[in-house]
């Protein structure tokens, strides 16, 4: 499993014009990849480890501040793109398995009392964001 996590200032996902999910003050926007091998005990550690992540200012962890994440999936996180033009997804989950595994990604973190929002999974969004720094780190699993 991996992930894009950047430090936002705000964020927002729409999905046909309609906000779907945001953030309106500092925190993090995240981008989660699930891999075909991926269990549900990664999406527990990746859960932990977006929460207790120490990017925020002050080298603060959501947990720490309590701000908001907003999740977002992205299986062309897990695109090969090393032969050709075209980029391979043989590694990315099928979708009924990325997104019981995203599911659980964002349900270990409300369990950890994150406030937490989410796009919505296989949908086509449009991800609006003002970065923060930019401050943007690859978390893997």
């Amino acid at each position: 499993m991996r992930a894009v996590a950047a430090r936002v200032t705000e964020a927002r996902v729409t999905v046909g014009g309609e906000v779907v999910g945001a953030i309106g003050e500092p925190g993090l926007l995240v981008l989660v990849g699930v891999a075909a091998e991926d269990t549900a005990e990664q999406a527990r550690t990746m859960a932990r480890k977006l929460h207790e992540l120490r990017v925020l200012r002050d080298e603060r962890s959501c947990a720490d501040a309590g701000a908001p994440l907003l999740l977002v999936s992205q299986f062309t996180l897990y695109g090969d793109t090393r032969k050709g033009r075209r980029p391979s997804w043989t590694k990315a989950a099928k979708g009924e398995v990325a997104e019981v595994l995203f599911d659980t990604v964002v349900a270990e973190l409300r369990a950890r009392g994150a406030r937490v929002e989410t796009g919505r999974f296989g949908a086509m969004m449009a991800v609006h964001s003002v970065n923060d720094g930019p401050f943007t780190v690859l978390v893997e699993v």
